[in-house]
């Protein structure tokens, strides 16, 4: 990822000779992303990755790194934990609490983030959970670090911060949802426009693709009876573990993958709802993002099949949707977004 500037960041105070790199010592990486500038000597094989992104956890091992993935967390100590904190503060502010956590006697927290992605704060964090043994910058990013910790770090505000991420009850207690995963507090907009026009007749299989914590397939399953199944793909293994608690009560109705959609889907549907991405994890406008879970729609679609995709009014969909479907409705539009339904069309 040659535009990841922290990830060409968070190694310079090894690279740099301000901090030495813990020679024949256990490392982690938290919230891991491939292509991380290792110095002279260290390998992939060297750390292990902690990532519950599956495009990222699939460049990692394709880089051999030794991966924990979907909301695993790591277990045991290190005498180095690297850090890329994620943007939402609540998670990050958890990562930083569980980074220090994982430090064995005598290890260090090091942590880089972007400067327009709260690098500052993000150090003024670490400093107040475990204090601050320097800091650098390049790149537009900022890398800072703890000194050798022997648990000298605050471990109330560590308790309340991890706390602070726990998942917990939304939209009237319906729901669970955590910090960190796509509308983790509310119910989108997007997606809300789109259950308001459901049409009552969906009827099969179906499938949610970016399903979240699972608010579309849990209205599609609750508002339309002649569903038999919907089958959630999400990336984000987080987000995917929420899916499974809030669709608990629908049995076999409810199925899970943890999938990277633009790579395909694993059967054939009568349906597909989405509410696709269109920006990366670090918030880079990506719109062939969504553009790829169109095509995997028109792919997963059985003949006649219907999508109903829902998307910001600015978005280029049009065209891709035109290569494979017919029958392409704006059924509404509301607030900057719109819902557009599909038919795929036959041969």
């Amino acid at each position: 990822m040659s535009d990841d500037a922290p990830l060409k960041t968070l190694t310079l105070p090894f690279t740099r000779g301000e901090l030495a790199w813990p020679a024949g010592g256990k490392v982690a990486c938290l919230r891991a992303r491939a292509g991380l500038l290792l110095p002279d000597g260290v390998s992939a094989q060297d750390i292990v990755a902690e990532q519950s992104y599956l495009p990222h956890v699939h460049a990692l091992r394709r880089g051999g790194w030794q991966v924990d993935g979907q909301g695993a967390e790591l277990g045991g100590t290190f005498d180095l934990v690297l850090v890329l904190p994620p943007r939402q503060k609540e998670e990050a502010r958890a990562t930083f609490a569980r980074a220090v956590a994982l430090c064995a006697p005598g290890g260090r927290v090091v942590a880089c983030q972007h400067n327009d992605e709260g690098a500052r704060s993000g150090e003024a964090d670490l400093k107040a959970l475990a204090g601050l043994g320097g800091s650098l910058t390049k790149n537009h990013c900022r890398v800072f670090w703890t000194a050798p910790l022997h648990g000298q770090h605050d471990a109330a505000l560590a308790a309340r911060w991890a706390a602070a991420d726990a998942p917990r009850a939304i939209a009237g207690g319906r729901f669970i949802s955590r910090p960190g995963v796509f509308a983790w507090d509310r119910i989108d907009p997007a997606s809300a426009l789109l259950v308001e026009h459901l049409p009552g007749k969906l009827a099969g299989v179906g499938a949610d693709l970016g399903a979240g914590w699972g608010y579309l397939s849990a209205e599609v399953l609750s508002r339309c009876e002649k569903v038999t199944r919907i089958d959630l793909y999400e990336a984000e293994g987080r987000a995917l573990a929420l899916a499974r608690t809030n669709l608990a009560g629908f049995g076999e109705r409810a199925g899970f993958h943890w999938a990277d959609v633009s790579a395909g889907l694993d059967g054939k549907y009568d349906f597909i709802v989405s509410n696709p991405p269109f920006h990366t994890t670090n918030r880079t406008g990506r719109p062939e993002l969504g553009q790829s879970f169109i095509k995997a729609a028109a792919d997963g679609l059985r003949q006649g099949g219907r999508l109903l995709l829902v998307a910001n009014r600015h978005l280029p969909y049009e065209e891709v949707l035109g290569a494979s479907f017919c029958q392409i409705d704006v059924l509404a539009e509301r607030d900057g977004f719109k819902l557009i339904s599909a038919i795929k069309a036959g041969r």
